[in-house]
């Protein structure tokens, strides 16, 4: 067969097989979309998405002007967006091309964004694999990235639409590029002094600087890729000077990739924050890309400098610059230093409130198998080949793949949320490893199954004889080894790894497109009604503001609720929430920590007097699941502990399990107080006393509960006291297991009238009790009634549930939020107030509600 023939037909073989991968990449995260797409709409995953479904949204409506400013979040001061305007560029020009035009069309196009750049990846991985280590690694590694699951398939699913899977897009790309680079100058070495040399190397590395800026342009953690690359460049200097090799591929590589990337930066992205801050587009990334060239120009010149030198001194001289650098740094210009420490943190730091966001948290071990199961094995494996061949073929290639490969690692165990650039290493160097198992001992195999190889023989060569007569020379045959065992079971282990990572992988994929969900029923009707019953805010919400210009309206107001619902609410509802998933409005006196967590009302007061806030929003979560991230950010150090008592419990078994139960401070916090009970006065008429001893004599780490009964509340605080006056290795308190059963007084709120709430009832089944799943409340000045005792008024929600809400006087006057005759949105007022002991009743206008006027 014509070598050209083959050739072309491998050709065709290869780019068959991408394209099914590619179809079955696709077709995967395509199935949510049976799930979520509504008449209405497309229930997106997630909160991120949301925003970003705004962004194209405003795209459209502004002729492609990106919204660098957003009043419609953060109130009242708005937040200059970081996230970069590519992404949902890309999905805004989609939907422009389709003709989408509704927010109903725009949601179901903006959703196959995801997917499509998801299986995007599948060619991108080959051409990357198969310029690391030839076509089979390509293959394998397009394969695989069809079907890694993990966070970077959840991020590409239909109905994810946010920006992670474009950076690991154009991130792949970046280091694509960067691989064809040194796989070029490998074999065409780059010469400073010649010019000749130069032109194409200098044309990848512009190439490479246009990708790095695309993935710049997609979010500012871009910087991660510049940084690998300045490890990879400082590793391989040291090398080559120890080698007497040249390294003048890595200056040009470096100067002219940076330089194009600033270029581009400043000229279509611009400095858009102030400072330095490294995760913002600031100056900050200039002065990072310009350092990167500096120190190679360095690392060049030392090399040259100390040619003739040990190899320690250049060594040396390298940690010797690089520590009297930072001490410099550290001395002259504290605060350059203190920014590129803090660059580093952003990208390899923890503290306390990361650990309330999920893709901030810990990279547990349960968490690394369940994502990429025997990939992680693999990808060890594959550190070990990858430094074994580079001893024997010295590729550049390899050594910046497994520095790529091990700094993103690294930062997947600090920060789950880098897991999904984890997901394009997984598969490439599993892909590598597996392929450097089938040529290791694939031959070994055939040869065991009795398939010998093709045996290579020399063309008949006629020979001219003296006489003029032709001879044929007789066939060469090449010798043919007997096949080995070891190379043999190696590739048997790198196909069974192959199998196993398929089929592990592929069940979790499907399992995770079968089972996903976006906003939940209740949240959704909320947020419907919500947009649909509360005044406008007077911010045109399909707008583009400019910051310096901007002043927010008369009448405009804010929504607290948890971070977590931010861009639900800026989306759905079309209000203005005081906080929001950047993690803004969160910490801080006037933070929503603040507010929900605190037990007294005037300090969460002042919180919206501050905010000019006039609803919120509460949910069964942020009163249980999320209680301990909101106690986090307000106190990091004592995070839940003030709230609740964690203790241990016998078993009849003789076993002890752990118990949380809730205290008195729980109970008296805004959110229990909102949530629980409606903001109404609670006097719990039996209360769950509990003993306990400490768990030191029985080597546990928690108190251990020895007694237990429920009791008349009075009688309760009573033993309480006494039993804690008596003993001193031991303690009693006040407790309970249910966020509706309270342990203590809970105190009446004056200034929030429950206006809507959802209609799921969370204690179905639980005799009368009827708790909602999401709470809708105005907060109001509230009526004055002159009086002492107990006032209390019948209610009945919009969603028919009927309650009492109850106050105790305060120095002779009662502070109430609902008029007996006005405007109480959808809750109904069943009675006038009626002072308890007195009997005497009381009618409040709407006016005296909002105007805190007296009624009496």
């Amino acid at each position: 067969m014509d070598f050209n023939q083959f050739k072309n037909k491998r050709i065709l073989i290869i780019a068959g097989l991408v394209a099914v991968f590619t179809l079955l990449s696709l077709m995967i995260r395509l199935i949510p979309a049976g799930n979520l797409v509504a008449v209405d709409g497309v229930n997106l995953l997630g909160n991120d998405p949301w925003y970003n479904l705004r962004q194209i949204e405003l795209l459209i409506s502004d002729s492609l002007q990106y919204p660098w400013y957003d009043p419609m979040t953060k109130y009242p001061i708005g937040t200059n967006n970081f996230w970069g305007p590519l992404y949902p560029l890309i999905a805004a020009v989609m939907c422009i091309v389709t003709g989408a035009a509704t927010r109903t069309d725009i949601m179901y196009v903006s959703s196959w964004l995801p997917a499509l750049m998801g299986a995007a990846m599948v060619p991108l991985m080959y051409f990357t694999g198969e310029r690391l280590s030839g076509y089979k690694t390509g293959l394998i590694a397009a394969f695989l990235a069809a079907i890694v699951s993990g966070q970077f398939f959840y991020r590409s699913l239909f109905g994810f639409v946010d920006h992670h899977v474009a950076e690991v897009f154009f991130s792949t790309l970046f280091c694509l590029v960067i691989l064809f680079y040194l796989s070029y100058v490998r074999d065409n070495p780059v010469n400073l002094k010649d010019t000749e040399s130069l032109k194409v190397p200098a044309m990848i590395a512009a190439g490479a600087g246009f990708a790095y800026f695309l993935g710049l342009a997609v979010m500012p953690t871009m910087l991660l890729f510049a940084f690998i690359m300045a490890v990879y460049t400082g590793i391989q200097f040291i090398y080559d000077h120890i080698k007497s090799k040249p390294s003048d591929f890595l200056l040009l590589f470096n100067v002219v990739a940076f330089l194009t990337a600033i270029v581009l930066y400043v000229a279509l992205i611009g400095i858009r924050f102030e400072g330095f801050d490294m995760a913002r587009y600031s100056v900050g990334h200039i002065f990072a890309y310009l350092a990167l060239i500096a120190g190679t120009v360095v690392l060049y010149a030392l090399s040259n400098k100390l040619s003739d030198k040990p190899s320690y001194y250049y060594i040396g001289a390298i940690f010797g610059l690089a520590i009297a650098g930072l001490l410099a740094l550290m001395v002259v210009l504290p605060d350059l230093y203190t920014i590129i420490v803090n660059g580093l943190w952003s990208f390899f730091g923890y503290q306390t409130t990361l650990s309330t966001i999920q893709e901030a948290n810990h990279w547990s071990l349960g968490q690394a198998w369940n994502a990429f199961n025997f990939g992680l094995i693999m990808i060890v494996l594959a550190f070990f080949v990858m430094v074994y061949q580079f001893i024997r073929e010295h590729k550049p290639e390899l050594i910046f793949t497994i520095v790529w490969s091990l700094v993103i690692l690294y930062a997947t165990t600090v920060q789950l949320r880098y897991e999904y650039y984890l997901g394009a290493n997984i598969a490439l160097m599993s892909a590598f490893f597996i392929a450097w198992t089938l040529d290791y001992g694939l031959k070994d195999i055939l040869g065991f199954a009795g398939i010998k190889p093709q045996e290579k023989v020399t063309d008949e060569v006629a020979e001219e004889e003296n006489s003029g007569k032709k001879k044929k020379k007789p066939a060469k045959k090449v010798h043919v080894s007997k096949p080995k065992t070891v190379p043999a079971g190696i590739t048997v282990v790198g196909v069974i790894f192959l199998l196993l990572f398929s089929y592990f992988s592929l069940n979790v994929d499907l399992a995770v497109s079968n089972n996903v969900d976006g906003i939940n029923g209740d949240w959704m009707e909320s947020l419907e009604w919500m947009g649909a019953n509360t005044p406008e805010t007077g911010v045109d919400y399909y707008k583009l503001y400019e910051k310096e210009s901007f002043e927010y309206p008369e009448g405009a107001y804010g929504v607290m609720s948890w971070w977590d619902y931010g861009h639900w609410i800026t989306f759905n509802a079309k209000r203005m929430p005081n906080a929001n998933p950047f993690q803004e409005g969160v910490a801080g006196e006037n933070g929503a920590a603040a507010f929900f967590v605190q037990t007294d009302e005037s300090a969460s007061d002042r919180v919206l007097d501050n905010l000019d806030t006039r609803f919120v929003i509460t949910d069964i979560e942020m009163d249980t699941a999320k209680f301990w991230a909101m106690a986090t950010w307000f106190n990091p150090e004592l995070q839940q502990s003030p709230y609740v008592m964690n203790l241990y419990q016998h078993q009849e078994d003789g076993s002890l399990t752990p118990a949380t139960l809730y205290n008195d401070k729980y109970f008296r916090t805004m959110i229990s107080k909102l949530h629980n009970f409606d903001g109404s006065l609670v006097i719990p008429s039996e209360v769950l006393y509990v003993e306990y001893v400490s768990g030191d004599m029985y080597g546990a780490p928690l108190p251990i509960i020895s007694k237990a009964e429920y009791m008349p509340y009075e009688t309760a605080e009573s033993a309480v006291a006494e039993f804690n006056g008596k003993n001193t290795k031991a303690g009693a308190a006040l407790l309970s297991p249910s966020v509706v059963q309270p342990s203590t007084k809970v105190p009446a709120l004056q200034h929030y009238r429950l206006v809507h709430e959802s209609p799921t009832n969370l204690l179905q089944g639980q005799g009368s009790a009827d708790l909602k799943y999401v709470k809708t409340f105005e907060y109001v000045p509230g009526a004055k009634i002159r009086g002492n005792g107990i006032i209390a008024i019948n209610l009945e929600s919009d969603q028919g549930r009927k309650f009492t809400y109850m106050q105790e006087s305060v120095n002779g006057e009662f502070t109430v939020p609902y008029s007996t005759g006005g405007d109480n949105y959808g809750t109904k007022v069943l009675s006038d107030y009626t002072v308890i002991d007195t009997k005497e009743t009381f009618k409040v206008s709407e006016d005296a509600v909002l105007n805190g006027l007296y009624v009496n």
